[in-house]
Parts: C-alpha cells; sequence; structure tokens
C-alpha cells in the first residue's frame, strides 16, 4: 500500500468516527483515532516496524499514561505553594511550614478526614528533604517488610544518613507491627510520618504515639475547593487542553457535595467532564450530567470509627439539650450512612432511662417500642418511628436522677468491703438457715396496713444512705412526694 493511498485510509476512517460521534472531538475521540489508525499502519506490511509506526505508538503510549491516572494524581501539589487548604498549619509563620521549608523533619502523624493533603503533604515532604525518604503503605506491607525497612535504615544511620519513613493508614498496622517501629524511632534510625482517618489516641500504640507531633489536618472550606476545581479546568495536568465550560454555581455543588474531600471533588469533576456534552470541539458540563454524578453523596461514616461515636454524642446531646431539629439531623446523618437502626434505636433505650427516667416513664415504653420496630420492619421504612422517639426524647421533662442514683451505689458497691445481707432480709429456705436467723424479723408489706415497714434493708455501714435524690422534673416530682411521704412515716416508727 503506498503512503498516500494510507494516508486517504486513515483520514476516511478518522471521517467515519468523526460521523459517528457527532463531530465532537476530545479526549476519548483522539485515542480512538489514534487506536484506529495504528491498526491500519499494522496492516500495512512497508509500515511495520517503521519510525512511522514506531512514532504512532508512541503517541499511543503517552496518551494512555495520561488519561490512565486519575485527575486527583495528575493535579497532586508538588510544593506548598500549590497546596490548599490547612493554613492554621501551612500558613505563613506557622510551625508546620518551617518545618518543611527547613527540612528540619521530625516524627509526626497527620490526622484528618480523607482528601485533605495528609499523603500529598509527605510527598512534598519527599521532594525537599535530603534525607532517605521511603514510601509504605500498612494497606500492602506486614512485619517481614517492616523489618527489611528498619534494617535498611539502621545500616544507613551508622553512615550517618537519615532516613524518613512514610506510612500511609499506619491505623491499619496492629499494635504489634507498630511495636516494631518503636526501638528505631527511638534511636533515631528512622523519622516516621504516619496517615490516618482514625483518631491517633485509639489507633496508634501509646508509645510511639508518645515520640510523635500530632498535626491535624482539617476538611478543606467549599471556597478552598472550588478554587482547586478551577485550577483543574485551566491547569494542563487536568483539562487545560481542552475547551471546557461549568459555570461556578455547578464547581460549588461540587463542592458542597465533596464535604471537604478534595480528591472526592475532583473525581466528581472528572466525571463531568467525561460524560459532558461534546459540541464543535468544546466540553459543557449541563446540569443533568451533573446531577447524575452527584445523585448520592458519599457520607463520611465508619461504624467502628472515631465519627461513628461523634454522631451518636451528636445524637445524644442534641436531645439532653432538648434540640429536637439537632437530634433529628443526626439521626439522619447516621442512618444514612448506613447505620444499623437498631444500634440507635439501642441509645434511644438507654437515654429514656438515663436522661429522662421518671420524669417522664412513658418515654421508656416509646423507646422500646420504636426498638420493636425496628426490629420487624428495618430501613427505610423504620427511620420514621425512630425519628418519633428522638423527638419525644428531645421533648420530654428530663431527670438523671435515675443515673446518679446507680453511679453513687455502684461507687459504694466497688469501693466498699463486701458488706453482709441484713439477716432480716436474707432467705432461708432451709432448717439449719432458719436456725441461724435468717428472715427473723422479716415482714410482708402487703400484710401490713400501710404497706410500709421500718426493716434495715442496707448494711450497716451504709445505714442512712440516700442514692435516689429525685427532681421535680415532670412526673418525677410526683416520685419525690411520694419518697418524702414514705421516710416521714419511718421516722414516726419505733426503731425495730
Amino acid at each position: 500500500m503506498a503512503v498516500a493511498d494510507l494516508t486517504f485510509c486513515i483520514f476516511e476512517k478518522c471521517g467515519i468516527l468523526l460521523r459517528r460521534k457527532g463531530w465532537r472531538f476530545c479526549r476519548a475521540c483522539a485515542r480512538d483515532l489514534l487506536t484506529e489508525a495504528f491498526t491500519l499502519l499494522k496492516k500495512c506490511q512497508n509500515f511495520t516496524g517503521s519510525s512511522g509506526a514506531g512514532w504512532l505508538m508512541e503517541q499511543m503510549s503517552f496518551s494512555d499514561n495520561i488519561d490512565s491516572q486519575p485527575l486527583a494524581s495528575r493535579l497532586r501539589p508538588k510544593s506548598l505553594g500549590e497546596f490548599v487548604g490547612q493554613a492554621h498549619l501551612l500558613g505563613e509563620g506557622k510551625i508546620l511550614r518551617k518545618i518543611i521549608e527547613s527540612d528540619n523533619v521530625s516524627s509526626m502523624i497527620f490526622w484528618g478526614p480523607p482528601g485533605v493533603g495528609k499523603t500529598t503533604l509527605a510527598r512534598i515532604i519527599a521532594r525537599k528533604t535530603k534525607s532517605t525518604f521511603i514510601d509504605f503503605s500498612a494497606v500492602t506491607s506486614g512485619i517481614k517488610e517492616i523489618r527489611t525497612v528498619m534494617e535498611r535504615a539502621e545500616n544507613g544511620r551508622v553512615y550517618g544518613e537519615r532516613t524518613i519513613l512514610f506510612v500511609d493508614e499506619i491505623h491499619r498496622f496492629n499494635k504489634a507491627q507498630q511495636d516494631a517501629f518503636l526501638p528505631f524511632v527511638e534511636k533515631g534510625s528512622i523519622i516516621l510520618i504516619g496517615a490516618t482517618t482514625e483518631n491517633p489516641s485509639f489507633e496508634v500504640n501509646g508509645a510511639l504515639l508518645s515520640r510523635c507531633k500530632v498535626f491535624v489536618l482539617k476538611a478543606l472550606k467549599t471556597e478552598e475547593i472550588v478554587g482547586l476545581l478551577w485550577r483543574a479546568i485551566k491547569d494542563e495536568r487536568g483539562f487545560g487542553k481542552l475547551d471546557v465550560s461549568a459555570s461556578t454555581q455547578m464547581l460549588e455543588a461540587i463542592a458542597v457535595f465533596s464535604n471537604g474531600d478534595a480528591r472526592n471533588a475532583l473525581s466528581t469533576l472528572e466525571m463531568a467532564v467525561l460524560n459532558g456534552v461534546c459540541e464543535n470541539g468544546k466540553i459543557e458540563i449541563t446540569e443533568e450530567v451533573l446531577e447524575q454524578c452527584i445523585s448520592k453523596r458519599s457520607l463520611l461514616y465508619d461504624k467502628t470509627g472515631e465519627e461513628h461515636y461523634n454522631l451518636i454524642s451528636a445524637l445524644h446531646k442534641s436531645m439532653r439539650n432538648s434540640d429536637p431539629d439537632a437530634a433529628v439531623y443526626w439521626l439522619a446523618r447516621m442512618l444514612e450512612s448506613g447505620e444499623d437502626p437498631l444500634y440507635v434505636a439501642r441509645r434511644v433505650v438507654r437515654f429514656a432511662a438515663e436522661d429522662v427516667g421518671l420524669a417522664d416513664p412513658k418515654a421508656l415504653e416509646m423507646a422500646v417500642a420504636a426498638y420493636q420496630a425496628c426490629h420487624y420492619i428495618g430501613m427505610p421504612e423504620c427511620s420514621v418511628h425512630l425519628t418519633q422517639a428522638v423527638v419525644h426524647m428531645s421533648l420530654a421533662p428530663k431527670s438523671n436522677a435515675l443515673y446518679m442514683a446507680y453511679e453513687s451505689a455502684k461507687n459504694d458497691a466497688v469501693k466498699q468491703l463486701a458488706e453482709p445481707v441484713p439477716l432480716v432480709i436474707r432467705n432461708a429456705p432451709t432448717r439449719l438457715m432458719k436456725e441461724l436467723g435468717y428472715g427473723d424479723g422479716y415482714q410482708y408489706a402487703h400484710n401490713l396496713k400501710d404497706k410500709l415497714s421500718n426493716m434495715q434493708c442496707l448494711p450497716d455501714s451504709l445505714l442512712g444512705r440516700q442514692y435516689y435524690l429525685p427532681t421535680e422534673e415532670g412526673l418525677e416530682k410526683r416520685y419525690k412526694l411520694r419518697l418524702e411521704e414514705i421516710k416521714q412515716w419511718k421516722k414516726s416508727q419505733p426503731p425495730q
């Protein structure tokens, strides 16, 4: 096949492809065209192995390498100047910025939600430092790999070489694996930099944690993410070589949807651009495409992590503060994130006794009924039953008298000696026990006129101790009056 014939064949094929795509042209189109053209070249023996085919193969390989990297990876900041957010740590004159710029890095842990720059900061340190930088993942590595890296670092220390070890997802290491780092951190063989989304107080070995400075990274603000999205559209590492059209309102919608997660925001933008409407060489992100990309937010939630306890704490304290709106919001956050409704129901049952108690005895009935409803019908139907229970708890009169009564009694039960049960209220199922005085003087209240007796029911050392101190909230004031009546009656009776 002659070169002219081959060229015509390629352009004819390209024309078919362009017409098939409605004359839209974007990076995906270009890759398809290159693929078709290279297929034709392979069929031509004259061009097999020639410089023309080699050049085309290189272009295809280059295009594939670019497209194979997610947008977030292509746009990963290479310097502090490109870094977005964390001004409280990286602003001018701030401690972490000084540490990085002076290459005076010590062992530290970056703690924060996903997509806020923990790994990126480690990469920036790797570029700035003169030390040996080792990237280590707790997801793919085990104790064998740890020992190998530690031996390498120790050998480097002997020759005066400093080693910085970055451990991503450090919370995934168990205690034994984390212990393997400790002696090397202690003697300076390595400078450990860890990244975690979980609270280091719970997930990182205490001895290791005490040797590291913890830097808390915050979720990015909406305006910071919007600026990052504009950069992605204009930067050549992103979509700068394409003519992408998007409004500020759309980028703000993506930013709000991302919930402070830069990686999530860039992934959403990438999806929107790749599915945008291509017309006359221009890619437009339409509202319809964007709605599909952000139809459901992936809420930050871990059923065993810190956020799990943060949210249930928020729900509990909102109900205690008699704020039904906040309580319903935190309930929705948990349920829509996939929390087990039975777990929430159990917490509401606990709240009914701990924070409402006898101020509204029906609160416990409502909480148990909500639990049964969750058990019978599950989500999403049981969400309304939990809402009913949560609102009831929020509006009910509050009393923690029962909770305080038990805590006070528990303190005595744990710290006091194991006091013997008074003989008068001991059970006497055998003749020997009766002969020993078990149950002597016991009075069956139902047989008495006032249904009351003056028997001593507490041990001698706790005589007169009061645990239940009722309030005057709601119906509990009735219980308080009744308790006062009982105490007055007992005072009027001669001691037994």
